[in-house]
C-alpha cells in the first residue's frame, strides 16, 4: 500500500520548510508520496530550499497561478495521487505529522475506510484554539451529528485519512474550507463509518497566518443542510 500526503499551501513562507522537515522525519508504515498544491502564493513559500526537496521522486508540486481555495487544491491533487490512502496536511504547523501513522493504521489493517483525527478526544479545549473557533467547531460538529445521526467529536478536523478509491468516487465541488462538511456528508450518506482517533494540536491565530473566516462558518452550515435535504 501507499500513502499520499496532500499539502495545500498559500503564503506559508514562515512554516513550510519546517513542515516539510517534520513530514519527512516521520517513519510511515507504508510507502508515501507528498503532493504540494501551491494556491498562487504571493510570498516566498516556494523558496529555493523547498524547490530542492521537490526535485525528489516522492514529492510532486502543483501550482495555481490564481488563488482558488483549499477545496480546489485538494480536488486538483486527487487527479495525480498514486497512493491507496490520502490524508490532508495543513502547512501552518497546527497539526503534527507524527500523528499520521496512527491515523492510517486502521485503514492499512482493513478495519476502516475513513479515519478522522479528533482534536477534542485528547483535550476538551485544544491548546491555542481561539474561543470563537472552539464554539464554531463544536456547533458544526453537533449540527453534523444531529442531521446525520452520527457521534463525531471533530467534523472540521484537517486530518482526514480516507481510502483513495472512496474519495475519488465522489463528485466533490468544494472550493474553500467547505471541503470538510462536504466530504463528511458524502461519506456518511454512503453508509461509511467514520472512525476517530485523538491527535495533538497547537492552534494558530490570524497573525500567524490562519486563513479561515467567519463566512466559512456559515458556508459550512449551508453545505451540511444542502447535502441533507437537497442533494440526495
Amino acid at each position: 500500500m501507499k500513502l499520499s500526503i496532500i499539502i495545500p499551501t498559500y503564503n506559508e513562507e514562515p512554516t513550510i520548510e519546517q513542515l516539510m522537515q517534520l513530514v519527512e522525519s516521520v517513519s510511515y508504515p507504508i510507502d508515501h508520496e507528498i503532493i504540494i498544491v501551491d494556491d498562487a502564493s504571493t510570498d516566498r513559500t516556494l523558496q529555493k530550499d523547498i524547490l530542492k526537496q521537490i526535485s525528489r521522486d516522492n514529492i510532486k508540486l502543483l501550482r495555481n497561478y490564481k488563488n482558488k481555495g483549499k477545496g480546489v487544491c485538494i480536488r486538483q491533487s486527487l487527479e495525480c495521487v498514486t497512493g491507496d490512502i490520502i490524508i490532508i496536511q495543513d502547512a501552518d504547523l497546527e497539526y503534527s505529522p507524527k500523528d499520521i501513522p496512527g491515523l492510517i493504521q486502521p485503514i492499512i489493517n482493513r478495519e476502516a475506510e475513513v479515519v478522522y483525527g479528533s482534536r477534542f478526544l485528547k483535550n476538551k479545549y485544544p491548546y491555542g484554539m481561539a474561543w470563537i473557533n472552539y464554539i464554531a467547531n463544536r456547533f458544526l460538529t453537533s449540527l453534523t451529528n444531529f442531521l446525520y445521526h452520527t457521534n463525531l467529536t471533530d467534523m472540521e478536523t484537517c486530518y482526514k485519512a480516507i481510502k483513495t478509491e472512496v474519495i475519488k468516487d465522489m463528485e466533490l465541488r468544494a472550493s474553500r474550507f467547505e471541503f470538510e462538511p462536504e466530504v463528511t456528508a458524502r461519506i456518511i450518506k454512503r453508509g461509511i463509518r467514520i472512525y476517530e482517533l485523538p491527535i495533538s494540536y497547537a492552534g494558530r491565530g490570524l497573525r500567524q497566518g490562519k486563513k479561515i473566516k467567519a463566512k466559512d462558518f456559515f458556508t459550512a452550515v449551508r453545505i451540511l443542510l444542502r447535502h441533507k435535504f437537497i442533494d440526495r
